[in-house]
């Protein structure tokens, strides 16, 4: 089995995965949301306290499979630095403790490897990354060989949906809160601008979405002023323009690509909203769409655990006196991730 730590961001994760079958025997997630909601977005030192009480209190529970380890994986870029060393400290201590080898993980990877949980990975893949700190399309040929076909040259989707809502005044994280009012909302009351709608470039930006919103607040008055529809209805609103933004560059892509499978994942693919829209992009061009089960759409172990798997087969270890915190630079389009 291998033993995988998630510490990234927000939420304290460890999973055990078996190696012969991918099989999940244990996952446990404690996410912070609650403590970092009324600073409306997370703050890494507390983050990172948090994460030194949490994950002990988890690998406590894991210790009936110590026995059983071969290996221990966790996430090491990219994230926060405060957060990630806490998830390091812990995999480098087991590793010698135990004598396993010691993988690192790539977080954006692991979410691709959401898809794979419990189950045998299907490349070649077109996938559709949209979290809190990325929005990408990658093509993953292989473990080793995945190329950003298109990135975010500002905002990524998730952090859009929790400034919208921090604007607005409704909290933290907003991507759940801003789909449940959209649910009661009209999508058309407020024109919102499709983000580079007459632009060729295949990329992403939200930046002037996002500002497009704040003069909307504005003009109704501010955030205090709002009702309760005019927020259901600038959420669904907002909601639509991301949608067509994400499938106006997708389009370009799935007319170049010819993979037919085709996945979304990370926090922000757990929007049912953006899910039904691409299921009917995919059947246009006849791909077949993947999606990762809602509890693994956001950060957790498991998908961590999964990916681990693979680096195992191929051996993909690391000396752990020498693994670190890697601060990722990012990446452009036409790179390797």
């Amino acid at each position: 089995m291998i033993l995988s730590i998630e510490s990234s961001c927000d939420d304290s994760s460890i999973a055990i995965t078996k190696i012969e079958n991918n099989e999940l025997i244990f996952h446990k997630k404690i996410s912070q949301e609650q403590q970092h909601a009324s600073y409306g977005g997370v703050v890494p030192e507390l983050a990172s306290r948090l994460h030194a009480i949490d994950l002990p209190n988890i690998l406590e529970e894991c210790k009936p499979y110590f026995n059983h380890l071969k290996a221990v994986a966790v996430t090491n870029q990219p994230g926060l630095g405060v957060t990630l060393i806490e998830g390091i400290a812990m995999a480098k201590t087991i590793a010698v403790s135990l004598d396993v080898p010691l993988i690192p993980v790539h977080h954006l990877k692991g979410h691709i490897y959401s898809l794979f949980i419990g189950k045998e990975q299907i490349l070649p893949l077109l996938v559709l990354l949209i979290s809190g700190g990325h929005t990408q399309i990658i093509r993953v040929e292989s473990l080793d060989k995945m190329t950003i076909l298109a990135t975010s040259i500002d905002d990524s989707v998730g952090e859009s949906f929790d400034k919208t809502a921090k604007m607005m005044g409704l909290g933290y994280p907003g991507g759940p809160i801003i789909e449940k009012l959209a649910q009661k909302g009209d999508e058309n009351r407020f024109n919102l601008p499709v983000p580079l709608r007459n632009s060729k470039l295949i990329a992403f930006s939200l930046s002037g979405l996002k500002n497009a919103v704040r003069l909307t607040i504005e003009k109704l008055g501010g955030a205090e002023k709002m009702s309760q529809q005019d927020r259901c209805d600038l959420s669904a609103s907002f909601q639509k323009a991301v949608k067509l933004h994400l499938l106006q560059k997708s389009k370009k892509i799935f007319e170049k690509e010819k993979i037919k499978d085709f996945a979304i994942v990370g926090g922000a693919s757990a929007n049912l909203y953006i899910r039904e829209a691409y299921e009917q992009l995919c059947k246009k061009f006849h791909k077949k769409l993947h999606t990762a089960p809602l509890e693994f759409c956001a950060d957790n172990a498991g998908m961590i655990g999964r990916y681990a798997i693979e680096a195992y087969k191929k051996e993909l270890f690391v000396d752990p006196y020498k693994i670190d915190v890697v601060y990722t630079k990012k990446r452009e389009s036409g790179t390797e991730l």
